[in-house]
């Protein structure tokens, strides 16, 4: 059973691991890494956070936080862990066109309440991604290269900081802080609310064309980096090249197939999309192709992302200059002669993604990202990870660094390298220096130590 007059009378929902209620507390979308905390504060109130935080801070514990649990950095034990789902309070305001959404919110939320007005979130493919833990760590979107990362468009964020203090932070009243919490993950505080803009797209030109990859693989490839040298910052895209298995759940045109797909945002006019989607029909013939009209509330269709929770790891790299060979090779290292199924993804960046911002969101100048994610079992993870640092390694001379919302499980093994971009990572280790001197927010994050 869980108690909310546990541990000193506490007025907030707690689990400890002999509760009942503890795993399905727990509970996300990431298998892969186990979080057991000594304790679990069930928080629905920026003022349960605090006393979570307090609590921690008069006993010197570790804290993490968790909202959907997509996008866990390590495995962990003890400290305490505060939940923040059942924190999911959401107003849009629509003559701003903003929304204050709080700690626990989906992107599938945000989206629902947001188009009865004409409006949509800079939200990314997945509708389950909690919205919050997705803009501190940047937020690529689907609309990013028109809008730029959701850390762009932020106005107001609400924080309990390790002294227990709740702020209201602005770029006006506190620049640095600002800055920090936009791009520095969960390393300065527990993010409890936070205010950002919403754009004017109701619907938009979208979906995916996918072609055999072990007979077009390399061409897609070659057209595609061809083709977005010539498309207007308002098309968002993104190649994916994934080795499906011969297994039922798997889409029957797709199913045992080496699949190499390109997926189309586009906020102009159907007709303009299909005119500058027409080279990439020209590859060739298609296994798929639902490029079409939809309304803005349809957009988790164009990347279809697995709704099932289930074990990942992911990494990737922030390209610059990269050369077609170089991701060829990228290509054939994770293809159907890998020795483990991933799942490859080339978004293409620039256009508004390269516009300054105060945020602490890195790698501006990266031209594209490369991700790769693979499921695993029990004990596949150290092979799962020989592959990606082999596919890392190829694209070593052309990286600039990684990309903080899409490397998942990595902290025991690369630390916070590549991530904050080298004199973002020394601004946020001052940071933590004043606002969180003991690193009491360490525990499941990529964390950056005090200065």
């Amino acid at each position: 059973m869980s108690s909310k007059q546990t541990d000193g009378g506490l007025p907030v929902q707690t689990f400890h691991p002999e509760d009942s209620g503890y795993q399905s507390e727990l509970a996300g979308y990431q298998l892969g890494f186990a979080q057991r905390p000594a304790m679990v504060f069930a928080a629905e109130s920026a003022a349960d956070v605090q006393r979570a935080v307090s609590y921690a801070a008069e006993r010197g514990l570790p804290v993490g936080v968790h909202a959907t649990g997509h996008g866990l950095a390590r495995a962990t034990a003890g400290g305490v862990l505060i939940t923040t789902r059942r924190m999911d309070s959401l107003t849009v305001d629509a003559g701003r066109r903003t929304v204050r959404l709080g700690a626990g919110v989906s992107w599938g939320q945000v989206v629902a309440a947001a188009v009865p007005h004409g409006l949509a979130p800079l939200n990314g493919s997945a509708p389950s991604v909690g919205a919050v833990g997705y803009t501190l760590g940047g937020g690529l979107g689907i609309l990013a290269r028109e809008f730029g990362y959701a850390a762009d468009h932020v106005r107001a964020l609400e924080v309990v900081t390790a002294d227990g203090a709740l702020r209201e932070v602005t770029a006006v009243s506190d620049p640095e802080l600002f800055w920090g919490l936009l791009g520095g993950g969960a390393n300065l505080g527990v993010v409890t609310a936070l205010e950002t803009t919403l754009v004017p797209v109701a619907r938009l030109y979208g979906g995916q064309l996918g072609f055999d990859g072990e007979l077009f693989g390399e061409r897609v490839l070659e057209e595609y980096l061809r083709w977005t040298e010539t498309v207007p910052d308002g098309l968002t895209s993104s190649l994916q090249a994934i080795q499906w298995p011969d297994a039922e759940w798997a889409p029957a045109p797709v199913r045992g197939r080496y699949v190499v797909s390109v997926r189309v945002a586009f906020t102009g006019s159907a007709e303009e999309g299909e005119r500058l989607v027409a080279p990439l029909r020209a590859i060739g013939p298609v296994l798929t192709d639902d490029l079409r009209e939809m309304a803005y509330a349809q957009s988790p269709s164009i990347h279809r992302d697995p709704e099932h929770a289930h074990p990942y790891y992911g990494n990737g790299a922030m390209l610059r200059g990269v050369t077609a060979a170089a991701l060829s090779r990228a290509l054939r290292l994770t293809g159907p002669e890998a020795s483990t199924m991933c799942v490859v993804q080339l978004n293409h960046l620039g256009g508004a993604l390269a516009k300054p911002a105060p945020n602490a969101v890195p790698h501006r100048t990266a031209e594209f990202l490369l991700r790769v994610l693979t499921p695993f079992a029990e004990d596949q993870l150290p092979g799962v990870r020989t592959l990606h640092q082999e596919v890392l390694g190829a694209l070593a001379p052309w990286t600039l660094g990684r990309s903080l919302n899409f490397t998942f499980g990595d902290a025991e093994f690369g630390g916070t390298k590549g991530l904050y971009g080298e004199d973002n990572e020394k601004r946020l280790a001052a940071l933590k220096s004043l606002y969180d001197p003991a690193n009491l927010f360490r525990s499941n994050n990529y964390n950056v130590v005090p200065k």
